[in-house]
Order: structure tokens, then C-alpha cells, then sequence
């Protein structure tokens, strides 16, 4: 007798239409709160982005990284102590090991600010590279931000709702958001051996905000100790949370495990995270969750190689100086060393 296994689930689907609308704004916060807690990541529609602007996304992405090679490595990211602008394929790396892909990174364009005892995450503030081709570049890519931030704080707003706290309990620690954006190419894999779009890996900040180009797979999300396929939704956002909400919520919703697997035969694939994150000098300390989900809530997941920082600016420099050895070297060896992170 043959056996068959179980299918793999799916992730949730949710609409946001149904948060600003007080018939479904109820059962909008429970499967909000239960998509983040069974699978810490779902589908988002309804979120009112238009979709000619994800067109001129995929194409302004597509026309910078089909420049030649010293056009692009004229905003690279060795360049910058702040860890934007462009890297390379295997600049990258991602548990331990190179990344398929090829990247530009943005950020809030602020003022350089040197390190402190106080603050050593200050480096991270500074003004972003933007290359000279294509000319609409950043003009597409900020307008992309201004939708996705609108769109992350309707969310966060409806997290607090669902967690049973004030909905604007973190308003002054994202009057300034440390929003980063990463427009990344995945090549096509040559080989088996270079499958690692992205290693396995939870987020480091609050929330993540995914855009890719329609048609295209590869996002693979842990569940129960299996690899569920993140197939492409259209016109949906696929949405996960962080190290960050894990520790405000002692553990209720928890940070989610997940990669891309680049394959032969598949072509490249234009992705764009957003990643809404506070202010660099937010520390979360446990939330006062409401009784019957502080009883469910087991505390932060303690990994060996991946501390947990509750102050958001070591969490984000951990994941910087990990990811980017070369650029941390150059820019901030002394800090790295002290810091031991």
C-alpha cells in the first residue's frame, strides 16, 4: 500500500482592503496575528500599489544591471562605510557562504555620523550612492519607498491592534524609520553548485515588504522543519516579520526561517525587498501581551551563531558586518573587533 505524504500548506493571503473597513477589521487582525504566528510570513493584495510602478521597477532594475561592468562598480558599495550602493554576484554572504545575486542598496539619506561608545551602529547613517544610469533610477525607486512605507505602517498599526497594544505605542521610534531597500538580480544558477540565491536566514529588523518580478519563484519559507515553495501571487506583496517583532513579542510571533534557491533552466529573477525597520537607537523590551497570548508566547529563540540584540542598531550591525566581511574591513575593522558581533 502506497503512502502518500501530505501536500506542502500554502501561506495565508491576506487583503488590506479588509483593515480599513469596520465589517472585516475584526477578522482582519485575527489572521493577521495567526499568519505571523503559524508561518511569520503570508501574501499581501490589496495594497494599492500601482502596478505600472512595479513595471518600471523590474525595468529600471533590468537596464542598471545590464550596464557594463565599470558603470556599475562606479557606485560600489567598498565604496561606502554606510553599506550602500551596488555589490557584485558573491560580494554577499549569507550563513557563512557566497550569495548568487547581484544588488544595490538604499537608505534614508542622511548626514554621516561617526560611532560612539553610546552609539556605535552611527555609521550606518549616511547618503546613498546612486548610479548615473538609468536616469529615472532613484526616481522610481523613491517613489517605491514612499508606497512601501505606507503601506508598512498600516500593517504595523494593525500588528498592535491584533497584539492587543495601543496602535500607536511605536509612532516616535518610527517618526524616522531606518527603511532600507535592496533591488537584487538573481542570475540564473550555472550549476547545482551555485544554488544559493540566498542561504538560510531569518530577517534581521521588524518587517520585510517582498516584491518580485511577476512569474518568477525561488523564495522557499520554513515550516515544521520543510521548505514551502513562496510560488508567485500577482499583484501581491509576500510580507515577513523579524528578529526585531520576535523580541517585542517575547517570542509569540517568531522571526521565520527562509532562502532562495537559484536552479538551471530557470532564468534571472528581479527581487526587491523593503525592510521597515525604527530608529537605530530603538531597544524593544518585551510587550505587555494580554494574558492569553503572553501564555503562548515562549520567549526569543536562543541560536548559538545568531544572538538576538534587543537594541535594533546592534541587530542591524551584526547582519552588515556578517554579510559584507570585505566592506567591514575597510571601513570598520577596530569597531567589528570590539564589538565582537
Amino acid at each position: 500500500m502506497t503512502t502518500l505524504s501530505a501536500p506542502a500548506p500554502t501561506l495565508p493571503v491576506i487583503d488590506l482592503r479588509d483593515a480599513a473597513n469596520p465589517a472585516t477589521a475584526g477578522a482582519f487582525h485575527d489572521r493577521l496575528r495567526e499568519a505571523t504566528r503559524d508561518f511569520g510570513f503570508f501574501y499581501l493584495v490589496g495594497h494599492g500599489i500601482p502596478r505600472e510602478l512595479s513595471g518600471d521597477l523590474v525595468s529600471v532594475a533590468r537596464e542598471f544591471f545590464a550596464l557594463p561592468d565599470e558603470k556599475k562598480l562606479a557606485v560600489e558599495k567598498l565604496n561606502s562605510p554606510h553599506f550602500r550602493g551596488y555589490s557584485r554576484v558573491g560580494d554577499e554572504f549569507t550563513a557563512g557562504a557566497r550569495d548568487w545575486r547581484e544588488q544595490v542598496d538604499v537608505g534614508p539619506e542622511t548626514a554621516p555620523r561617526p560611532a560612539t561608545e553610546q552609539e556605535p551602529w552611527a555609521v550606518l547613517d549616511g547618503p546613498n550612492q546612486w548610479p548615473a544610469e538609468p536616469a529615472r533610477f532613484r526616481a522610481v525607486v523613491e517613489e517605491w519607498v514612499r508606497h512601501n512605507e505606507r503601506v508598512a505602517r498600516t500593517l504595523l498599526h494593525a500588528w498592535l491592534v491584533a497584539l492587543g497594544q495601543d496602535p500607536g505605542l511605536l509612532d516616535d521610534d518610527f517618526r524616522e524609520p531606518d527603511g532600507r531597500l535592496k533591488i537584487v538580480r538573481y542570475p540564473e544558477a550555472p550549476d547545482t553548485a551555485h544554488d544559493q540565491g540566498v542561504g538560510e536566514h531569518k530577517d534581521f529588523g521588524f518587517l520585510t515588504l517582498l516584491f518580485v518580478e511577476p512569474g518568477k519563484g525561488g523564495l522557499q519559507v520554513e515550516k515544521d522543519g520543510r521548505w514551502i515553495e513562496a510560488e508567485p501571487v500577482e499583484d501581491a506583496l509576500i510580507i515577513n516579520i523579524g528578529e526585531m517583532l520576535e523580541a517585542a513579542t517575547d517570542g509569540y510571533l517568531r522571526a521565520t526561517n527562509h532562502r532562495v534557491v537559484s536552479r538551471p533552466g530557470e532564468g534571472d529573477r528581479i527581487s526587491v525587498p523593503y525592510f521597515f525597520n525604527p530608529g537605530l537607537s530603538t531597544t524593544f523590551n518585551p510587550w505587555d501581551l494580554p494574558a492569553e497570548l503572553a501564555a503562548e508566547a515562549p520567549g526569543v529563540e536562543l541560536q548559538e551563531h545568531n544572538r538576538i540584540y534587543q537594541t535594533y542598531g546592534l541587530n542591524a550591525l551584526k547582519m552588515w558586518f556578517r554579510s559584507h566581511p570585505v566592506v567591514t574591513e575597510r571601513h570598520h575593522r577596530e569597531l567589528a573587533r570590539r564589538l565582537g558581533i
